[in-house]
């Protein structure tokens, strides 16, 4: 018998009302190490009905209060730091190293919510009108609810679900059925930091759970991450239903190279930011601008540093690159690599061929390089999220903008030049919501916020930072007088008052 990672309510570990399991795969292995409970919607409107309870009394607790349970989750997370990487790697896939380095960021988003009080002071301006002052206030919505893909189980939990809580808000966690069980170590720390029962709350589950979570008129808030056709999904339901939504979607992150950039550095950072997590990135590079002649010289460092990675289960010491999440994601992204080969791009390094010893059960697929490659082909056009990099030769800086602003993902970009005249130009003319310059992935630190433009975002507002405190809160103004005596003369009037 396997562990059941069951739902987390008032506090505690809940089994599901459904009945319903689904198996966890360690991707190394190929084995089911344990299952996960599907909760239903009888489930998903006990953990709302929870949030809501507790929304009363958490959203009056004064901000400062709040702050010291994210300070002290923070403390709790760094001393429980090896134990969070080690169960995402057992259950993703990516290597150890990688998987600190997630707990790393989600927990400076953690951090960042320790300060929120400062975020939320709202403004106040005297004398708006004779004796008259005026002031705002930012207030939290209530149940807020956190839809998270698998390939990121702590990290972008934590993007959501601090900022959420600091802001006065309680929460309602969906974390992705293949990698569920940091979500639950997560919510014991937050128990063991002083959150109230009810405040965080988690449904394991598929579909079921998200389409109830979506539909639950309790509901005030929504953050997704994922796919861009399940964010699209998301966005449109939960609008209909009045809700705020944030919504990320998908990408096809583009690094540009220049003629004048250090080419040993750029193919170093490429092939990095390709492979690193099996290219299970939303801000993973997946199509590679080669501008001007350097094209051969590019791609012959890209395959030379991606054929000598180690790939390997994530645990083994040393390993550059895990398995992918499951068989049937495997499966797919080994599909792009034979549509690429039929569509006539040039195959320098096929990572199908690639054989772990002792672990050929395991979803391996190795880095893949492409070259030759034109917007035509679905290696290009498609999001692959997996170890597949595609080189597109162009002429000009001209036509390597014009061929990201054509895409319709606009989630992150690079360029890769000494130039600090065609950098200015790329950052300035580039319709990307997040750029780098000569840095590879330029995901932001957490105290600015992190979101894409085009189909890789629906919604007005990205993930923590400012914005991210924006879309937990809600703005009320305050306009006040405190008359002595008699009612001033002209108070009576119909007129719209000026407050002059």
């Amino acid at each position: 018998m396997t562990e059941t990672v069951n739902l987390w309510m008032d506090g505690a570990r809940r089994p599901a009302r459904s009945g319903r399991v689904g198996e966890v795969t360690n991707p190394a292995t190929g084995q089911v190490i344990r299952h996960v409970a599907m909760a239903d919607a009888g489930d998903v409107d006990a953990a709302v009905r929870s949030a809501s309870a507790a929304f009363g009394e958490w959203g009056t607790t004064p901000p400062l209060r709040r702050a010291r349970v994210m300070a002290r989750f923070k403390e709790l997370i760094e001393a429980h730091r090896d134990t969070l990487a080690r169960l995402i790697t057992e259950e993703h896939g990516k290597t150890l190293p990688d998987a600190q380095g997630e707990v790393q960021r989600g927990l400076e988003v953690v951090e960042f919510a320790s300060g929120v009080p400062h975020l939320q002071k709202g403004e106040h301006a005297e004398d708006v009108g004779r004796g008259i002052d005026c002031h705002s206030r930012l207030q939290p919505l209530g149940v807020c609810v956190g839809i998270t893909p698998f390939n990121f189980p702590v990290m972008v939990p934590c993007w959501m679900f601090p900022v959420a809580s600091a802001c006065g808000n309680t929460f309602v966690l969906k974390p992705s059925e293949k990698d569920p069980s940091a979500s639950l170590l997560l919510a014991e720390l937050l128990r063991e930091a002083g959150l109230p029962d009810g405040v965080f709350n988690v449904v394991q589950g598929d579909k079921v759970a998200v389409d109830a979570l979506l539909a639950h008129p309790q509901v005030k808030a929504v953050s997704f991450v994922g796919s861009t056709p399940i964010a699209r999904h998301v966005y449109e339901t939960a609008a209909r239903g009045g809700k705020r939504v944030q919504a990320l979607g998908g990408a096809k992150n583009h690094a540009v190279v220049m003629p004048d950039a250090d080419l040993d550095f750029a193919a170093d950072a490429i092939a990095g930011a390709g492979y690193g997590s099996a290219g299970e990135r939303c801000m993973a590079i997946s199509a590679v601008v080669a501008v001007g002649g350097i094209g051969d010289a590019l791609v012959e460092r890209i395959a030379h540093i991606g054929g000598r990675y180690k790939v390997a289960r994530g645990d083994e010491p040393g390993a550059d690159m895990g398995p992918l999440v499951s068989k049937a994601h495997r499966d797919r992204v080994r599909g792009y690599v034979d549509s690429g080969e039929a569509e006539g791009a040039a195959l320098v390094l096929d990572g199908r061929r690639l054989q772990v010893p002792g672990h050929e059960e395991g979803f391996f697929l190795g880095p893949t390089l492409f070259d030759h490659v034109n917007p035509e082909m679905s290696i290009y056009r498609d999001e692959i999220f997996g170890p597949v990099l595609s080189v597109v030769r162009v002429d000009t800086l001209d036509e390597a903008i014009g061929l990201v602003n054509r895409n319709p993902f606009g989630n992150g970009t690079a360029i890769f030049t000494a130039s600090g005249a065609a950098a200015r130009r790329f950052q300035n003319e580039i319709e990307v919501g997040m750029v780098g310059v000569n840095v590879p992935i330029p995901v932001p630190m957490a105290f600015f916020s992190f979101g894409g433009w085009k189909q890789s975002l629906f919604g007005d507002l990205h993930v923590h930072g400012m914005e991210g405190v924006a879309f937990y809160t809600r703005t009320k103004v305050i306009t006040e007088r405190w008359p002595e005596g008699q009612i001033p003369q002209g108070t009576r009037s119909t007129v719209m008052p000026t407050h002059g």
